[in-house]
């Protein structure tokens, strides 16, 4: 049974996007491994800008002075 655990900064990840998280690793799951996708569970936890870090600092620091985790900056 396949458990797959995803934690992202809470910043606006919509319930849409979780759903497409969850069912894209579910697939890639089940086309990778051959598990069944009916025993595969994804956790997605949200974590607070303050109690996650990068670099020494807090990622809501971060944010603060412009530093984000988009790829088209």
């Amino acid at each position: 049974m396949p458990y797959v655990k995803i934690e992202v900064t809470r910043e606006g990840v919509t319930r849409s996007q979780k759903q497409e998280l969850i069912a894209g690793v579910t697939k890639l799951i089940t086309d990778v491994l051959d598990k069944d996708p009916h025993l595969t569970h994804v956790v997605i936890r949200e974590i607070e800008p303050d109690d996650w870090g990068y670099a020494g600092e807090q990622v809501s620091v971060l944010r603060e002075k412009g530093i984000t985790a988009k790829k088209n900056q």
